[in-house]
């Protein structure tokens, strides 16, 4: 009996050394998520934030080469905030940044991140500004390709043939992924019949939806986030009427828009990657452990950072990325990765230009019954 024992106590002594010798070597990624986790979009900043936590945690618990360590930074959507957050995703000792979740704190935050030589894959940024520093690449599409496959979808699917756009010309992704709509619906010969602007301080829909329909138009592209666009879908109601509504990304949050009638979303189409009703092994298992995490369903901007994560460690493993490297090492390392790798994620089977540009094939959700769900 001693002598089991004896075998047994040494057995966990050296299995003991060897679980020390593993962890020993693996190497830790200090990634900061940069995003807004507070203030008006803060529904696409938590949801970039928490699709990344999960992904982390499959990756530590996999034990594998890479053990990622998340530094969560709020911008609040702003570029200011957004500076501060990066300087202090810096001092916490990040060495890649998983950012900005919008596009103009992204285009700010890679401007002064390309000077400082970090690399930044930002999930859902998607103005052509964001990647034009070489150290930047995106896992969202960019806006002129949601334009340009938003009305290619619509034309290829008959949807209709008279189109309004009604789109916000303060905003830069919303006025990018409408100049390129515009541009391929003329080429497939839809017809624009009513162009309609408003502002970030617009809260009266009532022109903008009476020209749509007093026009006859049966689509009406929506390019713009959720707020706005719950907003035109409760006056169109008002008014009866009842096109088609198709939206970008960035309408994706609908569904829970505080005080919105869903009903009204009903029939409600968004060009997007990602729905969580898929019922692939992947989106499963994601959708299973965020609903636990957090108690609510991930939208798009969820998988695009859990995909995020994962290309941040296939890229480091290509590059090579070894514990005690400098940023300015690292960065360099990992954008000529980039062009070298391809990821199957969440949203897609991904592969990357040394613009920073994704390529996958582009989706279409219908909102049925409160729920996303793939044609």
């Amino acid at each position: 009996m001693k002598k089991l024992l004896g075998i047994m106590l040494a057995l966990c002594l050296v299995l003991g050394m060897v679980s020390i010798a593993a962890a020993e070597d693996q190497i830790t990624l200090k990634v900061a998520h940069i995003g807004p986790t507070t203030g008006a979009a803060a529904l696409y900043g938590q949801a970039t934030r928490d699709g990344a936590a999960i992904a982390a945690e499959e990756i530590n618990a996999a034990g594998g080469k890479y053990v990622v360590e998340l530094i969560n930074e709020d911008d609040e959507h702003n570029v200011e905030k957004a500076i501060n957050a990066y300087n202090a995703a810096l001092d916490a000792g990040a060495q890649l940044i998983i950012g900005n979740t919008t596009s103009k704190p992204c285009e700010a935050v890679g401007a002064q991140a390309n000077v400082d030589r970090v690399f930044m894959l930002t999930p859902s940024a998607s103005s052509e500004a964001a990647v034009e520093p070489d150290n930047v690449f995106q896992i969202c599409f960019t806006d002129p390709n949601q334009g340009s496959a938003s009305a290619i979808y619509i034309a290829e699917h008959k949807l209709g043939t008279k189109v309004a756009v009604i789109y916000n010309n303060a905003d830069v992704y919303s006025q990018g992924i409408r100049d390129t709509f515009v541009e391929e619906a003329k080429e497939l010969g839809l017809e624009i019949v009513s162009e309609t602007t408003f502002t970030d301080e617009t809260t009266d829909f009532t022109v903008q939806v009476a020209e749509a329909q007093n026009n006859g138009a049966d689509v009406v592209f929506l390019p713009m986030y959720y707020t706005p666009a719950s907003m035109i879908l409760q006056t169109a109601a008002q008014k009866e009427y009842k096109p088609i509504f198709f939206g970008v990304d960035g309408m994706d949050g609908i569904l829970g828009v505080e005080g919105f009638d869903t009903s009204l979303a009903e029939g409600v189409m968004l060009l997007t990657p990602f729905v969580a009703t898929a019922t692939d092994d992947k989106t499963v298992s994601f959708v299973t452990k965020y609903e636990a995490a957090y108690g609510i369903k991930p939208i798009q901007f969820a998988a695009d950072a859990y995909d995020a994560v994962y290309v941040i460690v296939a890229a480091a493993e290509k590059a090579g990325i070894t514990e005690g490297m400098e940023v300015e090492e690292i960065c360099e390392a990992m954008i000529a990765a980039m062009t070298e790798i391809e990821v199957e994620g969440l949203t897609g089977t991904m592969t990357w230009e040394a613009s920073g540009m994704v390529t996958k094939t582009p989706l279409a959700a219908t909102i049925v019954n409160g729920e996303y769900v793939f044609e």
